[in-house]
């Protein structure tokens, strides 16, 4: 007897669903390892927003130790992101306009330009999910304590 296999139309035509992390990135870590590993998991399709020299210094008060340039590339070669972009200068929340991800992921200790992210979105016209991801040994693998040794 022969086996038909049967593919719902609809979930073959469906888009895939797009999740979207955002963060420095600086010194990459398992911590960041963990926080994009997990966030892929809630989709099909990885968006990560590399912040801008000019945002990081804004942000954290000081230079990054990595050029924008180069904290892209060292996400691009870990291959957990389907697709690695630069965050805009100036309106933080154009590239999430212009990629319209389902899910946003924020990083268990990220406050900068995340009060209100879903009411902003939602009055340009963008509905998305939110997520809260946890810690991985943040005594271990944060950023600020790695930076400093």
């Amino acid at each position: 007897m022969k086996k038909v296999m049967c593919i719902s139309w609809l979930s073959f035509f469906a888009a895939p669903k797009k999740v979207m992390c955002f963060g420095t990135f600086d010194v990459l870590h398992e911590g960041h390892r963990f926080y994009l590993s997990e966030a892929k998991k809630l989709g099909d399709y990885l968006v990560v927003v590399v912040a801008r020299d000019e945002t990081v210094k804004k942000v954290k008060e000081k230079q990054p130790l990595h050029s924008e340039s180069e904290r892209v590339r060292h996400l691009k070669q870990l291959g957990i992101a389907d697709k690695v972009v630069l965050g805009n200068p100036g309106d933080k929340l154009k590239v999430v306009e212009d990629e319209r991800p389902q899910v946003i992921c924020l990083g268990y200790d990220q406050t900068f330009f995340t009060d209100k992210i879903k009411e902003k979105l939602q009055e340009r016209g963008v509905s998305v999910d939110i997520v809260r991801m946890p810690a991985y040994k943040p005594e271990m693998y944060k950023s600020s304590l790695l930076r400093e040794k």
